[in-house]
């Protein structure tokens, strides 16, 4: 545990973050999952819209969310 004051304010701030991105993450797995079963280009776009804000945020690694946009992407064409 954090005996410093300064220790036990950023254990409260990582705690906050770490909840904020856990919501995050859940919100980006149903939209990309939505996104491969519905290849509407509205519902890809608000895909793309998640990832792109969560590697800005950093909450995932910018080329993962190339990858994962690749992946729709390709995905998408294949059933159309």
């Amino acid at each position: 545990m954090p005996v410093t004051k300064s220790a036990k304010k950023a254990l409260r701030h990582d705690r906050r973050k770490a909840k904020i991105n856990k919501i995050v993450i859940l919100q980006l797995k149903k939209a990309v999952l939505k996104a491969r079963r519905t290849k509407t280009p509205a519902v890809l776009a608000s895909a793309y819209r998640l990832l792109d804000r969560a590697a800005k945020k950093g909450i995932i690694h910018k080329n993962k969310a190339a990858r994962i946009k690749g992946s729709l992407t390709s995905h998408a064409q294949k059933r159309n």
